[in-house]
């Protein structure tokens, strides 16, 4: 008996050892699929906050896509983003890559997420990518109140800023100050490249002739997307961020999230954005 447990832990000994050569030497045994290793409740992970530089790093390739293929501002149309998804954290922005609050319309055809805003359970868009949802915004623009913006030069964001106020794009007043405030702040107009007048010609070309196509869908469009009416606080003496956050019934980690903010610091004349 014992001779034949000694054998049997020879031949195992043995078989161990060829195993670990067999890895050693043949490496189509290290291509077997790696294990699945699934987290425990705790250590899953949530959404960490985005801040305002990393929606940029993250963002700003599309962004300058849609400036060479329309004439956007690559600047303006990030600040619009960073303004209208709240820095990317916004429940549409992370759940349905609607980074414009872009609404629902008869014709959509893909998915819709619901959420209330001006109306209970209203219905917005749910896109594949976040591409999808910049390019859905530049078609958003290509519309007759706005043509005449496309005719600026794609590197003018002032005059893209104002021109986006007064054609009433959003209900605050102080919109296109806000608009070139977040663009100064992060540098955004680096991003934004100028065009040869024969480029500009060109490109006037392609967006008039859009415009006129969507000319019959003027009022659905402006069902999908109302004015945007944002919120915000001028800072005055005496003020602190945990007390406007408490004025607004939000968090301090909340606020800073939404403004990218990186300190508690204000100053006087500063504005707070709150809500959108």
């Amino acid at each position: 008996m014992k001779a034949r447990l000694y054998l049997l832990a020879i031949v195992l000994i043995f078989t161990s050892c060829l195993s670990k050569q067999d890895v050693l030497h043949n490496p189509r045994v290290m291509q077997r699929d790696a294990p699945v290793i699934i987290p425990r409740k705790e250590e899953v992970n949530t959404h960490t906050s985005l801040s305002g530089y990393d929606y940029i790093e993250r963002y700003k390739t599309i962004a300058i896509d849609e400036m060479n293929k329309y004439g956007i501002p690559a600047s303006i149309k990030l600040a619009q983003a960073l303004l209208e998804s709240g820095n990317g954290n916004s429940t549409l922005a992370r759940n349905a890559n609607n980074h414009f609050g872009i609404k629902c319309t008869p014709e959509w055809p893909g998915g819709k997420a619901y959420k209330d805003d001006d109306r209970i359970n209203d219905c917005f868009r749910v896109y594949d990518r976040p591409e999808d949802s910049f390019r859905d915004h530049s078609q958003f623009l290509l519309r007759n109140r706005y043509a005449a913006l496309f005719e600026l030069d794609k590197d003018d964001y002032k005059g893209w800023a104002r021109g986006l106020k007064s054609a009433g794009y959003a209900t605050n007043p102080r919109y296109a100050d806000l608009l070139i405030n977040l663009i100064e702040r992060y540098g955004l107009h680096q991003y934004d490249v100028p065009e040869s007048p024969a480029a500009k010609v060109k490109r006037e070309e392609v967006v008039q002739a859009e415009v006129e196509e969507n000319i019959v869908e003027e009022r659905e469009v402006a069902q999908a997307k109302p004015p945007v009416a944002i919120e915000i606080h001028e800072v005055r003496s005496g003020d602190t961020l945990s007390g406007i956050a408490r004025q607004y019934g939000m968090s301090t980690g909340e606020l800073m999230d939404l403004n990218g903010l990186a300190t508690e610091s204000l100053f006087v004349g500063q504005l707070i954005l709150i809500s959108l």
